[in-house]
C-alpha cells in the first residue's frame, strides 16, 4: 500500500495573508525599519501627550490622537518616547524628516566651512585702531567664524608683554556678546594669542 501523500498537509512556508503586513502609513507605504520614530499605528500605548501648534497640549487616548491626525491627513509622531506618557505631535512625517535632515546638513556644512580669522595688534595699538579691529572681529563672529587675535612683539617690545595681555583681555571683553574665550592669552615666541569662538545669535522676530 502506498504511503499517503503528505505534501498537502504541510503548512505553507509563508503567510500570504494581508493581515501580517505592516500597517500602512498614509501616503508613505509600509513602515520601514529605518524609520527613526514610531508613528501612527506603531504607537502602541494607551495614551500620549500631544504638543504642537493649533492644539490643546494635554494627555489624550492614543486612539483619539490617531483620529485627530487622520482628520487632518497628517501623522501622529512620537517625539519623546521616554516620557510618561510618550510625547507626540501631529505633523507630516515625511516633511518632518526632510526638514530635520536639511538642518543637520546645513549645520554640518557650516561647521565644515568654519574658518579662523586672525586679528593683529601691536603692543602700542591706539584706541581708534583697537575699535576698528573689534568691529571687524564682531563681523567675523557673527558670520560663525572663530577669531584668533594676537599681539606681535618686535625686538625689545617683548619686555612689555603685560601690555599685550591687557589688549587681548580688553578685546575679549568688548566681544563678550559675540564670542566666548576658548583660549586665554598665551605667549608663543614673539606673539601672544587669544582664541574666541562664536556665540549663536538669537534671530530677531
Amino acid at each position: 500500500m502506498a504511503a499517503p501523500n503528505q505534501s498537502n498537509s504541510r503548512p505553507p512556508l509563508f503567510n500570504r495573508s494581508t493581515s501580517s503586513r505592516p500597517p500602512y502609513q498614509r501616503g508613505r507605504g509600509p513602515v520601514k525599519k529605518e524609520d527613526e520614530h514610531r508613528i501612527n499605528e506603531r504607537i502602541r500605548v494607551p495614551q500620549v501627550r500631544l504638543v504642537g501648534d493649533n492644539i490643546v497640549s494635554d494627555i489624550y487616548p492614543t486612539e483619539e490622537a490617531l483620529k485627530m491626525a487622520k482628520e487632518q491627513e497628517l501623522d501622529l509622531v512620537e517625539i519623546v518616547p521616554t516620557a510618561d506618557p510618550p510625547v507626540c505631535r501631529i505633523i507630516e512625517y515625511q516633511k518632518f524628516l526632510y526638514d530635520k535632515k536639511k538642518k543637520e546638513k546645513e549645520l554640518k556644512s557650516k561647521q565644515g566651512k568654519q574658518v579662523v580669522k586672525e586679528v593683529r595688534f601691536g603692543p602700542n595699538t591706539d584706541e581708534h585702531d583697537f575699535n576698528f579691529k573689534v568691529k571687524h572681529a564682531m563681523g567675523f563672529l557673527e558670520d560663525g567664524n572663530k577669531v584668533k587675535a594676537y599681539v606681535h612683539f618686535r625686538g625689545r617690545t617683548i619686555a612689555y608683554k603685560e601690555k599685550g595681555e591687557i589688549i587681548l583681555l580688553k578685546f575679549a571683553q568688548a566681544l563678550e556678546e559675540y564670542g566666548k574665550v576658548e583660549l586665554l592669552p598665551k605667549l608663543e615666541g614673539n606673539r601672544m594669542f587669544i582664541h574666541l569662538a562664536p556665540i549663536p545669535r538669537k534671530k530677531s522676530k
